[in-house]
């Protein structure tokens, strides 16, 4: 199986999640299974809000969902009407977050944990949103 996960860096299975989809530097595809990892360049980051087109980026890779540390309510729709099932970690690193997808110990992101704005601070959501460095 394959997911991919936004990423803040480039360093395979040690990369750190991306706090919101969206603005993510990096995209990883990971194989579950073999712990590949495909890294794509997110040439979509600097968005007006409400305007992630995550599927622009992504619409080429085979992958069978999505795990993320936080997504907009925009993305997260336009994902859903994709088939795209979107899952959430409260993890930091890649390895970790595949571990516990693995496990089925992530929550399928439903619309009420959709974080509602871009540099805000983001709270109830868990592990908090990281923005910058």
């Amino acid at each position: 199986m394959k997911i991919c996960i936004p990423t803040n860096t480039n360093n395979g299975t040690d990369s750190t999640i991306s706090g919101h989809f969206g603005s993510a530097p990096f995209f990883m595809i990971v194989d579950t299974d073999s712990l590949f990892c495909k890294t794509i360049v997110n040439t979509n980051q600097h968005h007006a809000h409400g305007m992630c087109q995550p599927l622009a980026v992504l619409g080429s890779e085979e992958f069978d969902g999505i795990v993320v540390g936080g997504i907009g309510a925009g993305a997260l729709n336009r994902l859903k009407a994709a088939n795209i099932k979107v899952f959430k970690t409260a993890h930091k690193t890649v390895k970790e977050t595949v571990d516990a997808f693995k496990g089925n110990a992530l929550s399928e992101v439903t619309p009420h944990m959709a974080c509602s704005g871009h540099g805000h601070h983001h709270g109830g959501h868990g592990q908090g949103h990281h923005h910058g460095s």
